[in-house]
């Protein structure tokens, strides 16, 4: 998802450890020593790191500049790779033909399990090989003013795995904001916002 669209779903997150001045400095090569790898060429199921805010491609961060003013912006990129179970099904019937075939001609009644399992791999090694990754982009802003992330994203799958890579990154830890923590860190007052009362309008 982007922030750059008209509109766009996103979740604020708070950094909940101080953030050391000497980090500003280290922003792009952190960020580049965690940046996305590409698996096109490759079996992996999924890949994921820190690509440009402006252009996907860009994993140096060397065309656009993580900084824009008291912000910093980048995003995380996610290649998925899926092969329909319909597939795997088809295919995985055709080898089982292929290798019952085969032990029948070498006089053997069946196919042992480990036989099974082993075909299975080696069909779904050759398929990922033919099925390309689905790229995905989740923006962030990082406001350095006040420690306030937005990540372009309501998927908590998503929100877990950034996270994850946040922390592994910078080594800050975040906290996704609901609107009462949101508001209790606005009047840095919870007790305060405990005993408000609701104001009646009917």
């Amino acid at each position: 998802m982007s922030f750059l669209k008209t509109s766009t779903s996103f979740t604020r997150f708070r950094i909940t450890d101080p953030v050391p001045s000497t980090l500003w400095a280290e922003v792009t090569e952190r960020l580049r020593r965690n940046s996305f790898k590409d698996i096109d060429d490759l079996p992996e199921e999924r890949s994921f790191g820190w690509t440009s805010f402006e252009d996907m491609l860009d994993t140096t961060f060397a065309v656009t500049p993580v900084e824009k003013g008291q912000y910093l912006a980048f995003t995380l990129r996610l290649d998925t790779r899926r092969v329909p179970p319909a597939v795997i099904k088809k295919h995985l019937a055709v080898a089982l033909r292929k290798e019952e075939a085969q032990s029948r001609e070498m006089g053997k009644k069946f196919v042992s399990r480990e036989r099974k399992k082993e075909l299975k791999e080696q069909v779904l090694l050759r398929l990922k090989m033919r099925f390309l990754p689905i790229p995905a982009e989740f923006q962030v802003i990082w406001n350095t003013a006040d420690s306030m992330l937005y990540f372009a994203s309501t998927q908590q799958k998503m929100l877990d795995l950034f996270e994850e890579l946040f922390v592994r990154t910078f080594e800050l830890h975040i906290v996704p904001l609901s609107p009462y923590e949101l508001a209790a860190f606005r009047l840095k007052d919870s007790l305060r916002l405990d005993t408000l009362e609701p104001t009646q309008f009917a």
